[in-house]
């Protein structure tokens, strides 16, 4: 019998699984030119988020006409708010989105649409956790955050409202982030968009009234979104039940499996601790600089307004990330995963860091929108020309937790986000000590921003990606 040549496959072939029937013989978000795959993916994201920022100056706006104790309300409840999309979104939106990519990657397309079920599960049991314990205590969180009288009232019908909701942003992110997961970032950037002019249009008009309808308040005004999201979650759970999407969930004969649930979770739930940290690092930011006055306090305000815009776009790359790595992940393709990682963190880094050094040698391009106050207007450039171009690093760090969560090992950033958080309280307690003037507290800002983002990249680099190798040794002999 005549031997038979066999050619010789490359080392980097030999590497990557043989495709399957269920998985493309060539995807982009594994193939393709990383910076410009990033890039094409991150552009819906970056008018998306963009459109959250035009939301949040647009309901100061007509809350401010409802008076001042309704804006005062609206600053008590609004953290509330932001952890619970932040959470959704974001943090287990994440593990989602890189569970399904890990899956699509590895050539699984069934697994990949049994675990969107099972997310839609989380995010609906999430989101009525959060109904609960909002509806039960959230008058009990809102007296310990100081609100009092009328201010109180308000605050409390606008919780009422919005959480009494809470499953729907919940669904609304979970099936953004079934979509991103497949590398479908325009679809759920679009429906953000849309949600965000929803948003605007209905609360103003609940909130203020309009012709026949009457003005409902704070409790008009978080009725807005509620509308919005159920509008943009019904049009997303349309899209990916027809079988339009590259997952299709099927929920006749589902099996429910535990691991399943854990693939998620172990992502996504240690994710969730992030935005908490955050939120409670800049907590304790405004409580610190409360002690030199109402200028200050504003001044400093001003300047982390900036801080969530620019933040936006690291954000938007790091979104895009989470796929792309997730897929080279479930490829074995580990190398490239890092590599992915790196040049997301470079682009996050350089593109924030660039407006925020410019801020920093021209503040009153920003301080000229908010206020013609002496007083505020000094302390806020005297913030942005200390912590502005150290904004790079937060930028890098957002972009790091996402490449993270794409390759299902987030904890070190999580980690390093409570680092942060110790190195405010400590640092913070040390200057209140020694009377330091409100330049050093914006100094101890600044320089936390650096930590966290040295702390995360050295994370990503120390944690080991992609599967044990003796697993892999293990499988491969018994696919042979």
């Amino acid at each position: 019998m005549p031997d038979i040549a066999v050619p010789e496959i490359p080392v980097d072939e030999q590497e990557r699984p043989l495709p399957t029937p269920d998985a493309p013989a060539r995807n982009a978000l594994v193939d393709g030119p990383i910076l410009r795959t990033l890039l094409w993916l991150a552009w819906p994201n970056v008018i998306a988020l963009s459109a959250g920022t035009c939301v949040v100056i647009a309901e100061t706006s007509y809350i401010g006409r409802l008076g001042v104790e309704s804006l005062a309300a609206m600053a008590l409840v609004f953290p509330f708010v932001i952890l619970t999309m932040t959470m959704s979104g974001g943090a287990m939106g994440g593990g989602v989105s890189s569970a399904i990519a890990r899956a699509l990657g590895a050539g699984d397309r069934e697994r990949a649409s049994a675990l969107a079920v099972h997310a839609l599960m989380i995010g609906g049991c999430f989101g009525l956790t959060i109904t609960l314990i909002m509806l039960a205590f959230g008058q009990a969180l809102l007296e310990l955050l100081g609100s009092r009288g009328n201010v109180l009232a308000l605050a409390t019908g606008y919780a009422q409202i919005f959480f009494g909701g809470a499953v729907l942003p919940w669904l609304m992110n979970t099936l953004g982030a079934i979509l991103r997961g497949t590398g479908n970032m325009k679809l759920p950037s679009l429906i953000i968009l849309n949600s965000a002019v929803c948003q605007i249009v209905l609360g103003g008009i609940l909130g203020l009234g309009l012709g026949p309808v009457p003005q409902f308040g704070m409790r008009g005004v978080a009725a807005g979104p509620l509308t919005a999201y159920s509008i943009g979650g019904a049009i997303m759970a349309w899209y990916i039940f027809s079988g339009r999407a590259r997952v299709t969930p099927v929920i006749r004969g589902l099996r429910i499996r535990r691991g399943m649930f854990f693939d998620i979770l172990k992502v996504g739930a240690v994710s969730c601790f992030s935005p908490l940290q955050s939120v409670l690092t800049i907590t304790i930011l405004t409580h610190m600089l409360a002690q030199f006055g109402t200028q200050v306090l504003a001044g400093y305000g001003i300047g982390a307004r900036l801080e969530f815009m620019l933040t936006s776009i690291a954000f938007a790359v790091g979104i895009a990330s989470v796929p792309m790595v997730g897929m080279a992940i479930g490829a074995e393709r580990v190398a490239r995963a890092r590599r992915i990682a790196l040049i997301a963190g470079c682009v996050s880094f350089v593109s924030v860091g660039l407006v925020g050094s410019v801020i920093a040698i021209f503040p009153d391009l920003w301080v000229d929108i908010f206020t013609h106050d002496r007083g505020v207007r000094a302390a806020s450039r005297q913030y942005l020309s200390i912590a502005a171009p150290m904004y790079a690093f937060l930028g890098l760090s957002i972009s790091m937790y996402f490449s993270s969560q794409g390759a299902a090992k987030v904890l070190g950033p999580v980690l390093a986000q409570t680092v942060r958080l110790l190195f405010v309280a400590g640092g913070g307690w040390w200057l209140s000590m020694n009377d330091a003037t409100a330049a050093k507290f914006f100094a101890l800002a600044a320089a936390s921003m650096a930590v966290l983002g040295v702390l995360s990249v050295a994370s990503v680099v120390l944690t080991r990606w992609g599967p044990r190798r003796g697993a892999v040794a293990e499988v491969r002999p018994a696919l042979s």
